[in-house]
């Protein structure tokens, strides 16, 4: 699996519904630290029981606000719909892991 990149149209199919776990990525493109994290993600992307979703706060708008970004890149782990956990921030891929399964 790869990461998906998910709008508003696919939010609630991608995330809310999910059957496994979801790791959202609010970024955007301009920003250093989400270009620094994106090939953690792809990486982890291939092995995980999760599945991790990028989302562009610039396109996205409405997502950023609806889930309160306020500073990027932050992490957001949906389980069951809701949200359980979330990183804002440059993090190390380790931690990356630990955020979804903590």
């Amino acid at each position: 699996m790869s990461v998906i990149n998910v709008t508003k149209e696919n939010f609630e199919a991608e995330v809310l519904k999910s059957d496994v776990p979801v790791l959202a990525d609010f970024n955007a493109g301009w920003c250093g630290p989400c270009r620094a994290m994106k090939p953690m993600l792809e990486e982890l992307s291939e092995n995980a029981a999760y599945k991790i979703v990028s989302i562009d706060i610039d396109e996205e708008d409405e997502l950023a606000e609806e889930y309160d970004v306020s500073s990027i890149p932050c992490l957001v782990v949906f389980k069951g719909g809701e949200e359980v956990n979330r990183s804002v921030g440059l993090i190390a891929k380790d931690a990356i892991a630990e955020l979804v399964e903590g």
